[in-house]
This record gives C-alpha cells, structure tokens and sequence, in this order.
C-alpha cells in the first residue's frame, strides 16, 4: 500500500508531506533538500533573513535536488514583496505564506507559474484564497508551534474546510507519526504539514541545544506566549518564557523594523535567533504540541521511512 501523491498546482510530489517553515533559519536549504529528496515537499523558512540570503538558499537547494522546494515567508514581515519575488526569480516550486493576507501574492505567483498556498484558520478565509487564485491552502490548528491563527483544534476545523473549497487542504498542527497523517488524510486532507517532527532531526539547521529541549519536553513544558507580532505563539518553557509569562519583558538592543507593525513589547527576531544559534536560556524555541512525542533525532530519510510504515501499519489496522 502506497501513501498517495500530493498535487498542488502544476507540482506533485510522492507522499503528501509538506516540511513546515520554522523560522528564524532552523528551516534552511539542507533540510528542505532532504525532504524533497525523500519524496515530500521541503520548505525554507524566509522569515528573519535578509533577501540576498535566502536568494542564496533557493540556489544552493536548487543545485542540490531536483525534488519539490517550496518557501515560506509570513506576511507580517515588512520585507515580504523582496523575500518572495527573490524566491521566485530564483526558480522556487511554491509559496507559502502566514501570519497575515496578502492579495498581492497570488498575483506575484501567477505571473511566475508558481502555486501560491496560504496558511488559513477558517473557511471565511480559506475561501478568499481561493477566490484570489490559492493553488491549495494549508489548515493550521491551535496544536501548531509558533504564531496561532486560530484557537480552534485542527480536527474541529478542518471538515468544514474541506467542504468550502474545491481546491486541496493541508492538515497542519499536532502531526507527529504516521498515524496523525493518516488519521488527517482519513478525514478528507490532501496531505499534511509537520514542522516540530522536522525540527528535532539530524538536517534541521536548530542548535543541538534546541533539538535536545525537544527531545526532552514533556506537556508541562509547553506554554502559550504573547509575540510583539500581534498572535499568540507556542513555545517551549525557559527561563525567557518565564519572563514573558509574567510581563517581564528584556528591553530591545536594537530594532531593525523587521515587522510591519509590531508591539515592541520585545525583539522577537533575536530572541528566535539567539534559540537557533544555541542560547535556549535567552532565546526563544517555538513547538508545537506533538513535541511531547518527540524522543530522538533522526535523519530526514529515516524519519521519512519511519512515517510511511507507521501510516501504513495505521491504514492496515497493525499496532506499533
């Protein structure tokens, strides 16, 4: 029994697993290239990098795989128009976009031929994106890690999207083995997005202190915080949560008006940076929560393989 194909706009790729786009640079080229080379759909995240570097990261996956590479760039992010036409003139397979809704997109992907995917948290706006020309539109649930665009399970709103739109569905939020794909596929998805599974493997450009924290989380240590971005975000417990929990803010050093609008309440770029490059103490490390499920760090190629035999032990009825 073979998983089925995903097909979004004029790309289809082997399983229907897109790799989610965790900013800021813990999804990069070797991970996204991994993916792809595995049969799924990479992702490089542009969120927090300047043009001209993720201009170089499309290259350097370009060069690297001839499988699916897709970019994703929240909207919120005041250089979003120069992040994602780099992208396409650099021969990118699709966009995705979050955190906000751009009707400018869909325009910028069409003229290029590239599927354009937003990530929506209700039908209203799953929709609207159809409306405008969205290739497919990803689900995210309140399970996801990172910034919340709804407050609402994935399986709570994922039938009702389904059914507003003709066009593809990608479940995202909470999926971790073959058994969530599956249980998401079962209910009318055309394919799922993981990033916290992702996040904790060998390819995954994440400090080894970031993917440890991972391997270690247990439910108590998942919190919801406020971001200066305007939506709540899932993050793992840490001395720099604790401080936000409770209003604490660290003063900004310096601000680069990465964001359009933004609270200021704190830098949220430099504390995502400061968890990538290792300081988990300062920094901030996003997850979703299926992290609690995440007890090692495999390759992408063995993660993959081991997904496809859990979905397939799921769809047979075999427990593992």
């Amino acid at each position: 029994m073979d998983m089925p194909k995903l097909t979004i706009g004029n790309v289809t790729a082997r399983l229907p697993i897109i790799q989610g786009g965790m900013a800021v640079r813990i999804s990069r080229f070797p991970l996204a290239v991994s993916v792809a080379e595995a049969g799924g759909i990479g992702v490089i995240a542009g969120s927090g990098m300047e043009v001209d570097e993720l201009a170089e990261e499309v290259r350097a996956a370009r060069a690297a795989t001839d499988g699916i590479v897709g970019v994703n760039v929240m909207v919120a992010v005041r250089k979003f128009r120069e992040l994602v036409q780099a992208a396409l003139r650099e021969g990118i397979d699709l966009v995705i976009a979050g955190a906000g809704f751009s009707r400018d997109v869909f325009q910028w992907c069409k003229e290029a031929d590239v599927p354009m995917v937003p990530i929506v948290g209700s039908a209203r706006v799953a929709k609207l994106s159809e409306r405008f020309g969205a290739a497919a539109v990803i689900v995210e649930g309140v399970e996801a890690g990172g910034h919340l665009g709804t407050d609402q399970p994935l399986m709570d709103i994922l039938p009702g999207i389904i059914e507003s739109v003709s066009i593809p569905v990608i479940g995202a939020g909470g999926i971790c083995s073959g058994g969530d794909i599956a249980r998401v596929l079962d209910a009318g998805a055309a394919g799922v997005q993981m990033g916290s599974r992702f996040a904790a493997t060998v390819e995954s450009s994440a400090s080894d202190e970031f993917k440890q924290m991972y391997v270690e989380a247990n439910e108590d240590d998942v919190v919801l915080i406020k971001s200066p971005v305007g939506l709540p975000g899932r993050a793992l417990r840490s001395p720099l949560t604790e401080r936000l929990l409770v209003g604490d803010y660290p003063e900004i050093d310096r601000c680069v008006s990465c964001l359009k609008e933004c609270g200021k309440d704190y830098c949220i770029i430099d504390k995502l940076v400061r968890a990538q490059t290792g300081d988990v103490e300062s920094g901030l490390v996003f997850a979703g929560t299926s992290v609690t499920r995440v007890h090692d760090i495999p390759t992408v190629a063995d993660l993959m393989d081991r997904l496809v035999n859990e979905w397939r032990c799921a769809r047979e009825g075999v427990t593992t």
